[in-house]
């Protein structure tokens, strides 16, 4: 997998993991899937146009529409704000 400034983090990852409770084995990681989502945000770019590293788009676009129908992607923003916040202020 290419490295995107987009990509979590290592402790990112594993807050997010711990709300995922998914230990199912997959072709692609949702890892993959959400630096994928994020890659899209950040760039703006459509969702047939997400670079080849990326699991396939659709793939990507049916993981973020369950997630965000079900609440897992305002979750996901939460914590991440919430522990980017909690950081600065330990600098």
């Amino acid at each position: 997998m290419k490295h995107y400034p987009t990509n979590l983090t290592d402790s990112q990852w594993m807050l997010l993991s711990g709300i995922l409770n998914d230990n199912r084995k997959r072709k692609h990681s949702l890892r993959d899937i959400f630096n994928a989502i994020f890659y899209l945000i950040k760039t703006g770019c459509q969702w047939r146009m997400i670079p080849g590293c990326f699991p396939n788009w659709e793939l990507v676009y049916y993981y973020f529409t369950r997630w965000k129908n079900n609440g897992v992607i305002e979750q996901v923003h939460e914590l991440l704000r919430d522990k980017n916040t909690q950081e600065s202020r330990e600098i």
